[in-house]
Order: structure tokens, then C-alpha cells, then sequence
């Protein structure tokens, strides 16, 4: 190779390396939960613990902007089950288990309304969230299968380890159109940072 194809590789490697790190220092690391969307509209995503009283106490105004904001907003709820809370991830599950059968949101909200009733137990709580099942009138033996499908306990856990990923260290932590929330997500604050974002 002639010293003149030698010295343009190198110079070619050298502005690769340069581009390449470029792009990755200049990378908003707040904005890899979820981009916004190309037809403009808002989108939120939570990443939330079932088992999280904090995500409980979000849950109604969560709600409420949902109905205000109709086909204007999407919410996207997320799975992130903290590992010491020992039910967390059965709860997730479960609601994955649920959804099969059309009632994903249901359960999310019997597991929030009746949380005090199963969260922060150190000992498994299948029994009452089968109980809660069966109030929301899901095939018993359908669910009771679906919750020890490893395909449903992989999706929530691929769902914790997005958020990991995206930088989320607690919950609940909400990304609006990809960048992070900080401060307390009340409903008015939440409700301020998509009107900024619809504006």
C-alpha cells in the first residue's frame, strides 16, 4: 500500500472516531424512552411499580388527563417492578395476564385500589391478585396459566430494563415525547408539561 493510501485511511479513521463521538457525547440521554411521534401529537410514557405507593398516589391524575386529552395524548404505561418490593413483578404480570383477556386496564386499577391490601407483603400475594381476577370476571384457568408464562414475565422485564436503559432510577418516572419529567408528577404539573408540549 503507498504511503498516500496509508495516510488517507488514517485520516478517514480519525473523522470517523470524531463523528462517532460525537454523536454519542452530544446524545440526550433523557430522550430514549420515547421520540416524538411523527403526526405531532404527545406522547407520555410512565414507567410504574404496581406495588410503588408513590405510582398509586399518580394513578387518579394520570387518569383523569387520559380522559381529558382523549386521542390528543397516548399514554404508555410501562413496567419497571422494583426488586425488593416482592410482589411487584407478579403485579406487572398479572396485568399482562389480564390484558390477554381484554382487561389490562381493569387490573391496573383494582391492583391500585386495593393495594394496601397486597402491596408491601414479604410473602407471595398470587392468591389475592387471582381473587382480584376473578372479581374482573377473567377466565380463571386462563389467567392462573398465563402467570406462569415465561413469555409474559420476560416482556415485563424487558420493560424494566428499557427504562434502566433510558435512565429511570425509581418510580414513577414519566418521559414526555422522550424527555425525562423532574419534579413531583402531580396532576397539574403533568398537565402543564403536555400543554407546554402541545403548544
Amino acid at each position: 500500500m503507498s504511503k498516500n493510501a496509508r495516510l488517507s485511511l488514517i485520516i478517514v479513521a480519525v473523522v470517523a472516531v470524531v463523528v462517532a463521538g460525537f454523536l454519542f457525547f452530544s446524545r440526550d440521554n433523557n430522550t430514549t424512552a420515547a421520540p416524538q411521534s411523527a403526526d405531532g401529537k404527545v406522547t407520555v410514557v410512565e414507567y410504574l411499580d404496581l406495588e410503588c405507593p408513590s405510582c398509586r398516589a399518580a394513578y387518579p391524575g394520570v387518569e383523569r388527563l387520559k380522559t381529558e386529552y382523549g386521542e390528543r395524548v397516548t399514554f404508555d404505561v410501562r413496567h419497571f417492578p422494583i426488586p425488593s418490593h416482592r410482589n411487584a413483578e407478579l403485579a406487572a404480570v398479572a396485568v399482562e395476564a389480564a390484558g390477554a383477556q381484554g382487561k389490562r386496564d381493569e387490573m391496573f386499577r383494582v391492583l391500585f385500589d386495593a393495594q394496601q391490601e397486597w402491596g408491601g407483603q414479604q410473602t407471595s400475594q398470587r392468591a389475592a391478585i387471582t381473587a382480584f381476577a376473578g372479581q374482573l370476571g377473567l377466565d380463571g384457568a386462563a389467567f392462573e396459566k398465563a402467570l406462569d408464562d415465561p413469555a409474559l414475565r420476560e416482556r415485563v422485564l424487558a420493560q424494566r430494563s428499557e427504562g434502566s436503559k433510558a435512565g429511570v432510577t425509581g418510580t414513577p418516572t414519566f418521559f414526555i415525547n422522550g424527555t425525562k419529567f423532574t419534579g413531583a408528577p402531580s396532576y397539574d404539573a403533568l398537565k402543564a408539561a403536555i400543554e407546554k408540549a402541545l403548544s
